[in-house]
């Protein structure tokens, strides 16, 4: 039953006037609704991002969500263009190349939306 059951991510936000244009200007997702709560509704892929106002401090420090992209590199410059900021690393296990970590049979590159959740662009080798 799950399985063909579409997700919406539901994620903390504190201005969720700065977090939807942030959604909508910074990362090119289209507002597909507004719910009776105030939550903000956003098309990403085959699901829904939802960003629901909550308290300061809600946000994780781990990653929330990660967009799985066909060219990295590519959608890390196209969002750069649009003045996101990723986060380096330079760590044992974890080291980013131009904001680029490789992760055996994957890529990935984070950075932090406007409210401070963690969020991925990641991309499958092979």
């Amino acid at each position: 039953m799950l399985t063909d059951a579409t997700i919406t991510t539901m994620l903390p936000v504190t201005d969720s006037e700065r977090a939807g244009h942030f959604y909508a200007d910074s990362l090119g997702l289209k507002q597909t609704g507004k719910g009776e709560d105030g939550t903000l509704y956003f098309a990403a892929g085959a699901g829904t991002i939802g960003l629901r106002l909550m308290p300061a401090g809600a946000q994780s420090e781990n990653t929330a969500l990660s967009f799985e992209v066909t060219d990295l590199s590519t959608e890390v410059k196209a969002l750069e263009d649009r003045g996101v900021r990723f986060q380096d690393f330079e760590m044992e296990g974890l080291k980013t190349v131009a904001h680029i970590a490789e992760l055996g049979a994957e890529r990935a590159a984070w950075f932090n939306d406007s409210e401070g959740n963690v969020l991925c662009l990641h991309q499958v080798l092979g």
